[in-house]
């Protein structure tokens, strides 16, 4: 792979994940700022934080009163009779003293003339909260009762419905009306409830706010309405900040008994309504998937009071963070998908995902808006579509590096390459190698009264017996010079003993020569002399060339002085010759000095040696 391929490879691989790292962005901040429904998985998400940060403390401003099973079991069946329900209120602000009472059961008929009138006069007179029920989604209007309550006013931010269910004419004097109807998610949950509802020009508050602002006395400095809560539907997140362990649920039969202690009411806001089965609505919410709606009442109302206590958390930039997250991953991970291996990108993206989660954990109850799943698909993008291209990538960086390799050395040293895990193995490195270089003598004289076809086959068989003891014996092929070739030992892997298996390379030439000019002479034909000059020294091997070309090579005096030694087996009797840096670093081979020579281009004479194996037959 020459310089410029490799180079548009990389810009190409480069290019691939800026554009991953822009889509992930991308994601990330649509996820931030969308407009409609909830991503898939972000409340569910949300739920489970609500659920672990949902406290045990109990809550001392306000009392549940259950009509349950057991009061009706007691204080008779359902419907009770207007006069018990007042007889109930009444204990509440009389000698339970409480500060105010709502009421979650919305009466639209008439009963006992009696009772209708003290609900009449607790309602106008006293801290009694009646509720309407409005309904959001209704195909048919529906009128049911008698509409009272509620403030001139645009709509404003409100939730506009489009029917109710009101209480009876008898009823239309009361002071405080709230809503107790809800809007709940796509999926049946009930996460937020309309603080204001328009309907008909006029504004109505839900039943915990209605109850706050009759009966909620002095409060402290309101951030904001539920800090941090509001969507711009109109509808507010109930913070379910408090378990339901956390809520004091008393019986209303023992309300009308009135068995329980006085301080259980005193000075607090109590909320009636049922869990009795077949009278209790019903509803799904993140800390259970089947709650009594008056318990979300009551959730809702703690919200309130955090927020005019100024207790509630206060408002973070969700979104911005989430935002300036997912920047910051995509850089992180378009720099990491291009230097690390796929398995360590996406152990970091796990781990920043794991990172991202204990953040929204900790901004959850801040910011009711922004998206707890965004960074989290983000780095699912980086993850599908990043680790795949960087493997992509890798891999086909790896098959051609491997294919260059595999001109220039034996397999066994390309598995070695890998196993060693090298990051680029072509890369110019000072390393200390001995060099071979081999040719015919003779060459032209051989090839020049043969026919084309017959000077190919020649040169090919005499290449065949230098090229396959090279790479059987782990050297790295240099290249092909004609009809000889260079090759060396020691890069791209050092090895310990590289003057000895170019010996030993050297020694196979030589035999395959041998069988060779056997064959050749039972033909009839002259035998071939192969020269072959080896030296060891200090080279830098690597890929080396222009933009247009490059070849693995190496290049050092040592390599200089194995061609001069080619060169001067020509006018020796010995077929291998063998320089003084081979000789000093040999350790499995004999060697005999055959004498002193100044080699060409050399002021000093060097010392020649053979293989003693060979001076047998040679010499």
């Amino acid at each position: 792979m020459n310089i410029s391929s490799r180079s548009a490879f990389r810009q190409s691989a480069l290019l691939a994940h800026l554009l991953i790292g822009l889509l992930a962005v991308s994601i990330g901040v649509w996820a931030q700022y969308r407009n409609g429904p909830s991503i898939p998985g972000d409340e569910w998400l949300r739920d489970i934080v609500v659920r672990l940060q949902a406290s045990p403390v109990p809550e001392e401003r306000l009392v549940v009163v259950d009509i349950d099973e057991s009061s009706l079991r007691r204080s008779g069946a359902w419907p009770w009779s207007r006069d018990r329900l007042a007889h109930l209120i009444e204990n509440l602000v009389g000698p339970y003293g409480a500060r105010g009472v709502a009421l979650d059961i919305v009466l639209p008929e008439p009963a006992d003339r009696t009772g209708d009138e003290r609900l009449a006069m607790l309602a106008r007179f006293g801290p009694l909260v009646l509720p309407h029920s409005f309904v959001f989604d209704g195909n048919v209007p529906l009128r049911v009762g008698q509409l009272t309550g509620g403030t001139p006013g645009p709509v404003g931010g409100a939730v506009v419905a489009n029917g109710y269910i009101a209480n009876h004419a008898g009823l239309a004097g009361a002071r405080q009306i709230g809503n107790i109807g809800f809007v709940p998610d796509q999926d049946g949950m009930l996460r937020r409830l309309p603080m204001r509802t328009w309907f008909e020009r006029k504004r109505y508050p839900t039943l915990s706010l209605a109850l706050l602002e009759c009966c909620g006395g002095k409060a402290a400095a309101i951030r904001g309405p539920t800090a941090g809560l509001t969507s711009g539907d109109g509808l507010q997140r109930i913070p379910y900040s408090r378990a339901w362990e956390a809520y004091l649920v008393v019986p209303a039969a023992d309300v009308l008994q009135q068995t329980v202690p006085a301080d259980w009411f005193r000075g607090k806001l109590v909320l009636i309504g049922s869990s009795a089965l077949g009278l209790a609505d019903r509803v799904a919410t993140p800390l259970h998937p089947n709650t009594s709606g008056l318990l979300v009442h009551a959730a809702a109302l703690t919200g309130q009071l955090d927020a005019r206590e100024g207790l509630a958390p206060a408002p973070w930039p969700g979104r911005a963070i989430g935002t300036a997250f997912v920047v910051l991953l995509s850089i992180v991970g378009v720099v990491t998908l291009a230097t690390l291996p796929a398995v360590a990108n996406a152990a970091l993206l796990g781990g920043a995902s794991l990172l991202w989660l204990g953040a929204a954990y900790v901004i959850a109850p801040h910011d009711a808006q922004f998206s707890l799943i965004g960074p989290l698909l983000s780095a699912l993008t980086l993850v599908a579509l990043g680790v795949p291209v960087a493997w992509q990538s890798t891999q086909r960086h790896s098959r051609r590096l491997l294919g260059t390799l595999r001109q220039y050395v034996a397999d066994a040293v390309v598995d070695e390459l890998l196993r060693s895990d090298l990051a680029d193995p072509l890369t110019p490195v000072r390393r200390e190698v001995t060099t071979l270089i081999a040719d015919m003598q003779g060459y032209t004289t051989h090839v020049e009264a043969l026919p084309v076809e017959q000077a190919a086959q020649l040169t090919r068989d005499f290449l065949n017996c230098l090229s396959g003891p090279v790479l059987d014996h782990r050297g790295t092929l240099d290249k092909f010079t004609g009809d000889g070739l260079v090759a060396f030992w020691g890069a791209p892997l050092p090895v310990a003993d590289h003057a000895d298996q170019a010996l030993d390379a050297a020694l196979d030439i030589i035999l395959a020569i041998r069988a060779f000019n056997a064959r050749r002479a039972g033909a009839g034909l002259a035998p071939l002399r192969v020269r072959i000059g080896i030296e060891s020294g200090i080279a830098v091997a690597g890929d080396f060339g222009s933009a247009a070309r490059s070849i693995y090579t190496a290049v050092g005096d040592s390599v200089n002085v194995a061609s001069r030694l080619e060169s001067a087996a020509r006018d020796l009797p010995y077929d291998l010759i063998i320089g003084p840096g081979t000789a000093a670093l040999a350790q499995r081979h004999a060697l005999t000095g055959i004498g002193r020579t100044q080699l060409r281009g050399r002021e000093q004479h060097t010392e020649l040696y053979t293989l003693t194996a060979l001076t047998a037959n040679e010499g």
